[in-house]
Order: structure tokens, then C-alpha cells, then sequence
């Protein structure tokens, strides 16, 4: 079903292979759509393609991936298609993405930062249950750093 999805909105579609310009390009959607860098941890990206009219996305890796998000404490799962619809702050239909929650797998179908001035990104599955945790979780080294700079700024600001 994943297939025929791509299929269909692969004709207006931005499209890019290979791992170099892949994670590249899905980086700048991220930035794009204001959630964080590290929110789609993916090695060996064969191909992305991004339909900007109905805002469909795909990424497609070699392989299926578990990564760790120690600052969380979760283990999220992607599989080798992972696609969604996406807009600013959110990514909404998704497929391919799953976290284990105790001794299951469940499948997240929405992310999304509902007030980013609180600094928290949103879970939710098909059934409506969500979970929040700190963006910060979610940012690569590069980020972390720039909030951490931001942040000791806007304190020096405060002393004065």
C-alpha cells in the first residue's frame, strides 16, 4: 500500500537518490517544516521525494533501522518506506515509524509541536493516544549546541 502511495504522488514529486543528497534533503525539510534535525535518524537513504502540492513525503532506506533516543528512553523503529503528509510543525498519515512502549511496538501516525514556545513534540497513534517529550530529545549535536548558546545568551541578557 506504501508503494502505490509513492506511486501516485511520485509524478509532481521533488525526487533525490542517493544517501549524500537524501539526508541532506530530508534535513532541509525538517528545517522547512520547523521540527528538528534528528527526528528522522536514518542511514543509507536510497531515495527521497518530497510532492510540495500535497505536501507527501517518502524516504526510502536500504534497510529497516532501530534507533535510541536515550535522552527519552525509547526505541523507535523505521521501516525501509517511511512516509507522511507534512506541514509546518506536523507530520500527519504517517507510516513506517514505530516506538516500543513497554513490551509492544506501536505504531505512531502523527507528530506534531502543537505550541513551540513550550519547547515539546508530540506522538500520537491512529487511536488518538499521545505522548510529548522536549524537542531537545529530537535535535542533532549541531542543534543542541545552538540552544545551548541561545540559552546561555538570553541568561547573561537576564543578569544584567
Amino acid at each position: 500500500m506504501v508503494s502505490t502511495q509513492i506511486a501516485h504522488h511520485r509524478e509532481a514529486a521533488e525526487i533525490y537518490e542517493g544517501e549524500a543528497i537524501c539526508s541532506q534533503k530530508s534535513r532541509l525539510l525538517l528545517d522547512e517544516i520547523l521540527l528538528p534535525r534528528g527526528l528522522l535518524p536514518l542511514d543509507n537513504i536510497v531515495e527521497m521525494g518530497y510532492n510540495r502540492t500535497s505536501g507527501f513525503v517518502w524516504l526510502k532506506q536500504k534497510h529497516k533501522k532501530e534507533h535510541r533516543f536515550n535522552a527519552i528512553g525509547r526505541t523507535v523503529s523505521y521501516d525501509t518506506e517511511v512516509t507522511a503528509f507534512v506541514e509546518e510543525h506536523r507530520m500527519w498519515r504517517v507510516t513506517g515509524v514505530k516506538t516500543k512502549e513497554l513490551f509492544l511496538w506501536v505504531t505512531i501516525s502523527e507528530i506534531f509541536v502543537d505550541d513551540p514556545s513550550c519547547s515539546k513534540i508530540s506522538f500520537a497513534n491512529s487511536s488518538g493516544i499521545s505522548r510529548s517529550f522536549p524537542l531537545s530529545a529530537f535535535c542533532i549535536q549541531d542543534e543542541e549546541q545552538q540552544q545551548h548558546n541561545t540559552t546561555t545568551t538570553k541568561t547573561a541578557v537576564h543578569k544584567r
